[in-house]
């Protein structure tokens, strides 16, 4: 199992174009892993401080209990482009224990309720991971990947700290930290 989340993490840094520049700081900060049409403004103010969210849940309440599940794990890294549009992907262990990716675009909307610290977010994009006898857990699964929606609330705890609560659909609620950098 650790190779599978070894080859999803070289898939990843492919994806986001970091693997060359990693010894660069400036490049890496102004690397822009997003698709164009996210990127693109549309009349949006560019995101000034160019910032990177990375978010790391130790803990998944799922709705019903199941032999078959396993503790999730997540680690997600996106990046700001323009208004409060980002990009980015996740990598986890899904509620099986299979190694899954998770890659999305999404928009944050702040303040929320007239309060600064609280925020909503939504992610859509495409996972990877539900195959073998797991395949049927996440609807319109072809080969493995399959189309996703993630809401989630948060609440900014510093400029740079959020503790977040991620909704699952059907299945359950993940608990997070954010940091901002």
């Amino acid at each position: 199992m650790p190779m599978n989340f070894l080859k999803l993490g070289l898939l990843a840094l492919a994806l986001f174009g970091l693997t060359p520049v990693w010894a660069q700081k400036a490049a890496w900060q102004d690397s822009q892993p997003c698709p164009s049409w996210v990127a693109k403004e549309d009349g949006l103010p560019p995101s000034a401080d160019k910032r990177w969210d990375l978010t790391l849940s130790p803990y998944t309440l799922h709705w019903s209990d199941s032999a078959e599940h396993k503790p999730v794990v997540l680690a997600s890294l996106d990046r700001a482009v323009a208004g409060n549009r980002f990009c980015g992907m996740s990598l986890f262990s899904n509620s099986f224990g299979q190694p899954t990716a998770y890659v999305y675009a999404g928009q944050r909307w702040e303040p929320l309720m007239d309060n600064s610290k609280w925020f909503i977010k939504v992610t859509a994009g495409i996972f990877y991971g539900y195959v073998g006898k797991y395949k049927d857990k996440v609807p319109f699964n072809y080969s493995g990947f399959s189309p996703g929606i993630i809401p989630s609330f948060g609440y900014a705890i510093s400029p740079t700290d959020s503790a977040q609560v991620l909704v699952l659909g059907n299945a359950g609620l993940m608990f997070a930290y954010g940091h901002r950098f």
